[in-house]
């Protein structure tokens, strides 16, 4: 079965602007995909392009094997979109606004969305107008799902909502997967993607920097701290496949988050003149996520070690490893 999502070589130019370089991302069926990124990395323009509402600069996406430039509306009918900030019609109480809804959908789509906005525990005599954020966001997904679609985009849905209604919100999502559906999230929220994502693709400055199945990650990306006897040692570098993803260095202690680390490179680093001591660990997805977005910061303001990386793929400003970009899409 080909992928639900598809993009090979995605550009967006605005004038004084790059808001996508060259993205490439498969989005497999049946899985929660998050697309993780601070503000302005270009995850809403992406979306954008996805759902037909945005052409892009150069390159090609496929949605459920639909191209969104020539077929945007079959596209519409087949996903569900949630933003977060939901546009609702605020004079309408909630049960109005699914039966206006339901017009534009197969027979069903009421029924369903009068379940969602029960679970929910939404009152729906209650004016649009009226709702909490937190309510709006639920009375926006019950919409987006009511018809059963194929595909569920989510643009940091979670923005701005208490803890108890992102759990509800996040959990709902894994269900979606579990019956064979497919969740593409973007947000900025690390820990509550952590529970609910199966993959996850990390977006910096219109760059995929990493792509991976989280369970792939937690297992080859480490947190690696060296302790050395002096501040202007130059270490040897580090073997390929290895990935540093980000170095900083305080005094005599260099702190390195590399991807392909294991035994053998722990025994040859500690093993390196003038390494006092080693400690390894699995990295958080957090601690992945500033190594890719902030990385190349953290290379710059280290002192006196900066052959230490040379030849490792180390994420900059100007570019990313392209042969690596184009293995990493093949991770899922």
């Amino acid at each position: 079965m080909t992928d639900c999502i598809v993009a090979e070589g995605l550009e967006m130019h605005f004038r004084g602007c790059d808001a996508l370089s060259g993205v490439n991302l498969n989005v497999p069926h049946g899985s929660v995909f998050a697309l993780l990124g601070e503000n302005g990395a270009g995850k809403t323009t992406f979306i954008r392009i996805l759902t037909g509402y945005q052409i892009p600069s150069s390159g090609r996406c496929t949605i459920m094997g639909l191209d969104p430039i020539q077929n945007a509306l079959d596209i519409r009918r087949r996903i569900g979109y949630v933003s977060d900030a939901p546009a609702l019609y605020d004079w309408m109480r909630i049960d109005e606004i699914g039966w206006f809804a339901s017009s534009f959908y197969p027979d069903g789509f009421l029924d369903r969305y009068r379940e969602a906005i029960v679970r929910y525990e939404l009152p729906a005599d209650r004016k649009i107008k009226h709702l909490s954020k937190g309510q709006r966001a639920k009375v926006a997904l019950s919409l987006a799902v009511a018809h059963d679609p194929e595909l569920l985009i989510l643009d940091e849905p979670t923005s701005g909502l208490d803890p108890l209604v992102r759990r509800e919100f996040m959990e709902s999502m894994v269900e979606r997967a579990a019956s064979g559906k497919t969740v593409l999230l973007s947000s900025h929220q690390i820990s509550e993607v952590e529970r609910v994502a199966d993959y996850i693709a990390i977006l910096h400055q219109g760059k995929v920097r990493l792509v991976s199945d989280l369970a792939s990650l937690r297992e080859t990306v480490s947190e690696v701290t060296l302790s050395i006897n002096d501040p202007l040692t130059t270490l040897p570098l580090l073997s390929e496949p290895a990935e540093v993803l980000s170095e900083q260095k305080t005094g005599r202690q260099i702190r390195w988050i590399v991807r392909g680390w294991n035994e053998l490179l722990h025994q040859a680093v500690a093993g390196w003149p003038g390494v006092l001591g080693i400690r390894d660990r699995p990295a958080t997805l957090e601690e992945v996520f500033v190594a890719c977005t902030r990385g190349s910061d953290a290379t710059k303001q280290s002192t006196g070690n900066a052959s230490s990386v040379r030849g490792a793929h180390v994420p900059s400003e100007s570019g990313s490893n392209n042969e690596s970009d184009q293995s990493d899409r093949h991770a899922s």
